[in-house]
């Protein structure tokens, strides 16, 4: 995901890294070669803006040195030559087939880094086709103005954006994760004809806020009620990438579950997910260090038990 909710956002504090590191061998046999070549596609929560160290080619993709795929990569112990990370803030499923224009710099087709050779490939994408960020800007400026209006005291309505997407029975934002998992379906088909012996990972996206609807007050600027639309709405998400994945003979990738309790409202120590006003080096509403190392984990977890 990426328009990273950017009014006046800025964040500085290096983050600390942790988790325990698996090491992943193929099946029962350690001394197998690792998965490769290994090319990673997706959107900003693959590629880590604002952690160091960032990529310039593209500049504007803003791709860390140190976001999952990098992670898996160096744990995997692959060649340099048998890694692509064509990972890109702010792509959409339609740039995984064309290239991307960026605020610096063209991403090409991430799907060109494909061959008959690639054997491995995760793709970590679909929030930018559902406007989950658009989203959550609208919630936030609901959420300020239901703070200063009494928090929902005179109103009784603890989830003023809500109805900006649901009413009258229709549902605008599962309209949209809807028509994401349609395009994911045709994108993984040709994941498949252009890399056809290659294991595929659908990565889902981690806990961005806690499911039991808290406030957030200090950290988002979300009514308790928004909170918990919001979270519906990316399990929703996460729910189709699944089936889709699934269907297709993918794997997907929960990242979800291992951090529950570790999202941008949570502590600054443990969180995965920055708020806001980022306390470590990442994008507002994106992962930290400590985030994409968790989502390399569960990557990770994913290989092995596929071994």
């Amino acid at each position: 995901m990426r328009t990273y909710v950017r009014a006046g956002l800025a964040g500085a504090v290096a983050c600390g890294v942790l988790v325990t590191v698996i090491t992943v061998g193929r099946g029962d046999d350690d001394s197998a070669p690792p998965p490769g070549p290994y090319v990673a596609l997706g959107d900003s929560y693959t590629s880590g803006p604002g952690i160091p160290a960032q990529a310039t080619t593209p500049a504007g993709c803003d791709r860390s040195d140190r976001n999952y795929p990098s992670l898996v990569a160096r744990q995997l112990a692959l060649e340099t030559a048998d890694f692509r990370d064509m990972s890109c803030s702010g792509a959409k499923i339609a740039d995984l087939s064309s290239a991307q224009s960026t605020d610096n710099g063209v991403n090409p087709a991430q799907l060109s880094a494909l061959t008959a050779r690639t054997g491995l490939v995760t793709i970590g994408v679909g929030g930018n086709d559902i406007g989950f960020a658009a989203t959550v800007q609208e919630c936030v400026k609901k959420g300020v103005v239901y703070r200063l209006t009494g928090s929902g005291r005179f109103t009784g309505n603890d989830a003023p954006c809500h109805g900006e997407y649901v009413s009258d029975g229709a549902d605008k934002v599962a309209r949209r994760i809807d028509a994401a998992g349609k395009r994911l379906t045709d994108a993984l088909a040709e994941v498949k004809r252009r890399a056809p012996r290659a294991e595929v990972y659908v990565v889902g996206y981690p806990a961005i806020l806690p499911s039991e609807g808290k406030s957030c007050d200090d950290d988002m600027t979300l009514a308790p009620g928004d909170v918990r639309f919001l979270d519906t709405k990316e399990r929703q998400l996460n729910s189709t990438l699944r089936k889709r994945a699934e269907a297709a003979g993918a794997v997907y990738v929960d990242t979800y579950g291992p951090s529950i309790g570790r999202d941008a409202c949570a502590a600054r120590d443990t969180r995965w997910i920055e708020p806001l006003m980022p306390a470590a080096d990442a994008a507002p509403v994106h992962p930290n260090e400590r985030g994409e190392r968790g989502m390399a984990d569960a990557v990770l977890r994913a290989l092995k038990a596929a071994g």
